[in-house]
């Protein structure tokens, strides 16, 4: 019975030997993969990290060139609303600078005409003034003196006002000065030649004689 046992035992210590062994194999194995797969998770989180930072890179030169792209616009886009705005301004004082040519070239034009035909208005004045038999004649004179009257007036043109009020220089031409104890002193006490303007424009003073 001893020798049977003996085997017995030494066949068991075998086997837990063996499981033994087999067991730390598994162990080391596991151990192995364990650190394989880690491993392998560092080298990817290390890629995708790479790839990551790859990718920053790339968008970065992309979004500081749009930056300049867009900057670059901005000053075009700068330069041409002050060329603009140069260009209306100027455009502006031109328009505004013809059209005070236009004025002024009419002004002068119409000025220049009236002031030819005023001495055959003075001569209408003249004509009311003398003495006259016929009345017939003398109304058909006063008929046309008031459409020429009339006629000057729907272009602006007016008589300058000159006897009793007192003189202006820029209004009235004095050729003779009169003592008077009437009238205060620089009064227009006579008018020889009737004046008229054109709006504000002067065409022809009046002349006129002042109080002393």
């Amino acid at each position: 019975m001893f020798l049977p046992e003996m085997k017995f035992r030494n066949l068991r210590e075998r086997n837990q030997t063996i499981m033994s062994k087999k067991k730390h194999t598994e162990e080391t194995a596991e151990q192995e993969l364990e650190v394989n797969e880690a491993s392998e998770n560092e080298t990817e989180e290390a890629a995708a990290e790479n790839a990551e930072a790859a990718e920053e890179t790339s968008e970065a030169p992309a979004e500081e060139s749009a930056d300049a792209k867009v900057t670059a616009l901005e000053e075009e886009l700068k330069k041409e609303k002050d060329n603009y705005m140069r260009l209306f301004a100027e455009f502006d004082n031109f328009r505004k600078r013809t059209s005070r040519e236009k004025t002024e070239a009419y002004g002068d034009s119409a000025a220049k005409t009236i002031a030819a035909i005023l001495p055959a208005l003075d001569n209408f004045d003249r004509a009311l003034d003398a003495p006259c038999s016929d009345e017939n004649f003398k109304k058909g004179v006063e008929m046309i003196f008031t459409q020429f009257t009339g006629i000057l007036e729907k272009l602006g043109v007016t008589e300058i006002e000159a006897l009793g009020v007192q003189f202006d220089p820029s209004l009235h031409n004095a050729i003779k000065q009169v003592e008077s104890d009437d009238a205060e002193s620089d009064t227009v006490c006579e008018v020889f030649q009737k004046g008229y303007k054109l709006g504000d424009r002067v065409i022809r003073p009046a002349m006129v004689a002042v109080t002393a």
